[in-house]
């Protein structure tokens, strides 16, 4: 990407229509109630030819520093001393404001390249709005519908001649040929093959959990700044917001997500969307991180989300935050363990870290349980191994008779990883216990250490090659 701009301007003007409208999908949350954007979100913008990173702001309003409001403006104002190019948005249709011209002054003052635009520039009477504009003295303002698309050739030429043709469409990159040369494999080999885990890969990894059990707090120590929004109040996040880092040279792209309360609670529609917005989240990450309050933790709605993150088939890892206001640490964390392997049976061996976000205590620690978890998530198991263990586990502990005739378990083979999943050909699979199913799991949890990780189980009925053929009469 070759430049960065930021969308600003007062509440409820349409910046975060407009933002999905360059990006393309509907990443942001929209909503006629003033105020819904809380946090900066960046994405990457596309406007006819030009390319480049896009950041979708809060609503800039007038409050003390200690303020929900003042601490949104301050996230915009690190927005604009950020970017490159700011697009300042006004409401053509409900016309300038005191407060349009207040940060009006305040653009002008930080000296970055500036384009007024008039959003909802279609509507009837929208002219005296668009006019008023002027008055600013930002430029001649640009005429647009974000909601309708209309208006984004002009928008697209103010913003070149803001930023610069030099910096807008720069000279490409000198890319090296090189050449790979790619293992082979054998005909048949494929399913033997025990994939080494690449410890270089990016990780998706999402942060959920109950309204303020401080999932925002623990990503702004993570990163070492307050690049999230934080602070006392309940339900502060409402998009879920992703930030790049590294640790410890890995690159680790973190969600954010909005507070998940129990279903009967959520009636507002901008909660439902926030909330959609989190399960989203949860479905595209490959590790989930479920923070728990570490003072009240094991409410109803905190197992209801570690199994619903088992149900998706990620990877899960406890996190039990606020452990600096935890008194006897150690007769707590007993208890916690007792809990977590009797309330989560579905979950035998899920990784718990005991971390406090405000501190820093437990972070480290907290990365590497993600890191190891996700390993055990991509796991995968050679089809020789695995009926060896078949073969020692039916000697063991043999399958039931079921109507007088024993199930017999033939061939097992790995069929997929992320989360490991298992074929099983056998006959009669219907008629198998669920009981047994269960006796399968656990075996392959303790023998092949993957702990909690979902495991999936498939049967399938072997062909018999007999099947369809006339008897021959003698």
């Amino acid at each position: 990407m070759s430049f960065t701009v930021a969308i600003v301007g007062r509440p409820n003007v349409g910046k975060s229509t407009l933002f999905n409208r360059l990006v393309g999908k509907k990443l942001a949350l929209v909503d006629d109630t003033p105020g819904v954007t809380r946090d900066r979100r960046p994405g990457d913008a596309k406007l006819l030819d030009l390319r480049f990173i896009i950041i979708d702001t809060a609503g800039l309003e007038e409050a003390g520093p200690d303020t929900l409001e003042g601490r949104m403006r301050a996230q915009t104002e690190a927005a604009i001393g950020e970017a490159d190019l700011t697009l300042f948005v006004v409401d053509a249709k409900a016309g300038l404001t005191p407060l349009d011209k207040t940060f009006g002054e305040l653009l002008r003052r930080s000296g970055k390249p500036v384009v007024l635009v008039a959003n909802k520039s279609e509507a009837r009477g929208s002219d005296g709005g668009f006019y008023d504009a002027f008055t600013l003295g930002l430029g001649d303002p640009v005429p647009i519908s974000a909601e309708h698309g209309e208006g984004m050739v002009d928008l697209r030429d103010a913003v070149v001649a803001a930023i610069g043709e030099e910096v807008a469409f720069p000279e490409p990159e000198d890319v090296a040929e090189t050449n790979i040369d790619l293992p082979m494999l054998a005909p048949g080999d494929e399913d033997d093959v025990e994939a080494e885990y690449d410890e270089t890969k990016p990780l998706r990894v999402a942060i959920i959990g109950r309204p303020n059990a401080g999932k925002s707090t623990l990503i702004n120590r993570f990163l070492g700044e307050d690049r999230l929004l934080t602070g006392p109040e309940a339900g502060i996040t409402r998009d879920s917001i992703s930030v790049e880092w590294e640790w410890r040279g890995r690159t680790i792209k973190m969600f954010d997500t909005a507070g998940m309360r129990r279903k009967a609670r959520v009636q507002e529609k901008l909660e439902k969307l926030s909330v959609a917005d989190s399960l989203r989240s949860i479905r595209f990450a490959e590790t989930v991180v479920i923070v728990f309050d570490a003072t009240i933790p094991f409410e109803k709605q905190d197992l209801q989300l570690v199994d619903l993150v088992l149900r998706e088939g990620r990877a899960a890892v406890l996190a039990f935050n606020k452990w600096d206001l935890v008194e006897d640490t150690q007769a707590v964390l007993a208890d916690l363990r007792e809990k977590t392997e009797r309330l989560l049976p579905q979950a035998r061996g899920i990784r718990a870290v005991p971390i406090a976000g405000q501190t820093g205590y437990g972070l480290d620690k907290l990365m590497q349980s993600i890191i190891d978890t996700d390993r055990v998530w991509n796991i995968r198991i050679s089809t020789a191994k695995l009926n060896r263990w078949l073969e020692g586990t039916q000697i063991q502990h043999p399958p039931p008779a079921v109507s007088g005739r024993r199930l017999k378990l033939k061939y097992m083979t790995q069929v997929k990883a992320r989360p490991p999943a298992f074929m099983i050909s056998c006959t009669r699979p219907d008629s198998l216990p669920e009981s047994y199913v269960r006796y399968l799991t656990n075996g392959l949890r303790v023998d092949f250490k993957l702990p909690g990780v979902p495991i999936r189980i498939h049967f399938k009925a072997g062909e018999n090659p007999f099947e369809g053929r006339k008897r021959k009469r003698t």
